[in-house]
């Protein structure tokens, strides 16, 4: 026996022992759902006690046993499917000796059952099955928790996510959520005749951002490859072979803490159209979330954390710099001067790198003083190259960038820019960024000679955005934590 077997573990063991032993399987697969509890819902409809009664209306349904209220020769029970809860009515007379005896002596709360009869109407007025045959279709050997809310059995939650999924509504609910978001995002795109493509989760150069890459080993090829970080640079190559529009919904992994808004493998779209500018890709994201909210809601304004965020366009503009001005209380006119850049790091307790220049001071700075401000959405622009090795040169300033960033909240939501497709300005960018690796930054851009190959053969020019699905159903569903929607999160071990 396992040593967390409680006596009501042991109990339904016992339970299951005793139906086997009587030439009953506990665990049968010969019933179908006819039914869901929603379907048989609607088939009741507004119909009055009489003329349901009338109509005779016979269902079947399956799922898992809520709740249970005996009376000695009837019970009331509360089944739970993928569509809702349904009572049905259990009475010897009607479903008979045998099975209201299995019923009494072998069938607990948690188990899943199956339940066909007609519908009628309580007199409390509860649409209820009048079960005619009943059977059990699984023992559930462990109970259900009496109770599962608040913050002593998070961390259980998010281990048991079954367990949670089971007993708490409003986390099905997230998790519907999450899946009519993706469902938007993918039928937008779509729509405007993006491609949806699928590119290796397992790359020999950790591309496409700046972050730290989980490392395996494939025993066959006899090399080390990488868990991708980002599908960019493949995405790109795409671009380059003439697919002019493409997107993947896709799973990243970057071996980087744990946060209320980080976990180390996590979901994005990321998306590329041909002829167009980061400026079209701002005037695309306002349309496909505030299009979102409506679909969701009815309306462009989400409640989150207490607060509203309308999400009806036109969404704020501000540079990089005129961001840290106001939010920093700087003098914008000396957020170029790489002493005073330095000098305002260390004040807020930043360590700059040797390798650091004044675009990578800023950006540090920006992050410390602004980015948790800006309430947003607001979409920040004018990055330093230096923090943006595969984004486009402006043309009037070549020490920013073409790109943008989605806050929302404090939070990066998206990211997006007119890419770099001067293969002899990549190959330069790239050799920058293995300066900064042999200077001691681990996340530095590694280089990655096929891809500068492809560039090569000349990619047009084009637009990419990356958006965080995690955050944003975070944002949608008032989650405060990405924990709160991801069905799995990352935890440490047990014991």
């Amino acid at each position: 026996m396992k040593e967390d077997w409680n006596d009501l573990v042991r109990d339904r063991i016992r339970k299951a022992e005793e139906l086997r032993a009587s030439g009953i399987n506990p665990y049968p697969n010969d019933r179908k759902a006819g039914w869901t509890t929603a379907a048989a819902r609607a088939a009741a409809g507004e119909k009055s006690p009489e003329e349901l009664e009338q109509a005779a209306v016979r269902v079947d349904v399956a799922g898992r046993m809520v709740a249970s209220r005996s009376f000695g020769k009837a019970a009331f029970v509360v089944v739970s499917d993928r569509a809702g809860r349904l009572q049905a009515y259990i009475r010897r007379d009607k479903v008979g000796e045998d099975a209201y005896s299995l019923f009494v002596k072998s069938v607990d709360v948690g188990d899943i059952v199956w339940v066909e009869g007609t519908l009628f109407i309580t007199r409390t007025g509860e649409l209820t099955i009048l079960a005619e045959r009943f059977r059990l279709l699984s023992k559930a050997i462990r109970p259900l928790p009496e109770k599962w809310h608040g913050l002593a059995d998070v961390e259980t939650r998010y281990r048991q996510r079954y367990v949670d999924l089971i007993v708490n509504e409003k986390v099905r609910e997230v998790f519907r959520t999450r899946a009519r978001i993706i469902a938007h995002i993918r039928s937008y795109l779509t729509e405007r005749d993006f491609l949806e493509v699928e590119t290796p989760m397992m790359q020999p150069v950790a591309g496409g951002a700046t972050a730290k890459p989980f490392v395996t080993h494939h025993n066959a090829l006899g090399m080390d490859l990488y868990l991708r970080i980002a599908p960019e640079l493949y995405l790109k190559r795409l671009l380059v072979g003439g697919f002019e529009r493409v997107f993947e919904i896709n799973r990243n992994f970057r071996n980087e803490g744990i946060s209320t808004q980080h976990n180390p493998e996590f979901t994005m779209v990321e998306f590329y159209q041909a002829y167009a500018t980061y400026e079209d890709l701002m005037r695309l994201t306002e349309e496909m979330i505030s299009g979102m909210a409506l679909s969701l809601f009815g309306t462009t304004e989400v409640r989150f954390q207490g607060e509203t965020i309308d999400f009806a366009p036109p969404w704020e503009r501000i540079p990089v710099a005129a961001a840290v001005a106001r939010h920093g209380n700087l003098p914008q006119e000396r957020l170029s001067d790489p002493a005073f850049l330095k000098e305002t790091a260390l004040s807020l307790g930043i360590e700059p790198g040797k390798e650091w220049g004044p675009g990578k001071l800023l950006s540090a700075v920006f992050e410390e003083v602004a980015e948790k401000k800006i309430r947003g959405p607001a979409f920040v622009t004018e990055y330093p190259i230096e923090v943006s090795p595969l984004s486009r040169r402006n043309d009037l300033r070549p020490d920013i960038v073409d790109r943008f960033e989605l806050i929302v909240r404090g939070r990066e939501i998206a990211n997006a820019f007119s890419e770099l497709n001067d293969p002899l300005d990549q190959r330069g960018r790239f050799e920058e960024q293995l300066r900064q690796r042999e200077a001691g930054d681990e996340e530095a851009h590694a280089m990655d000679e096929d891809f500068l190959r492809a560039l090569e053969h000349g990619m047009p020019p084009a637009a990419g955005e990356g958006i965080g699905i995690d955050r944003l159903v975070m944002l949608f569903t008032d989650s405060p934590s990405i924990r709160d929607v991801i069905l799995f999160p990352q935890m440490r071990k047990e014991g």
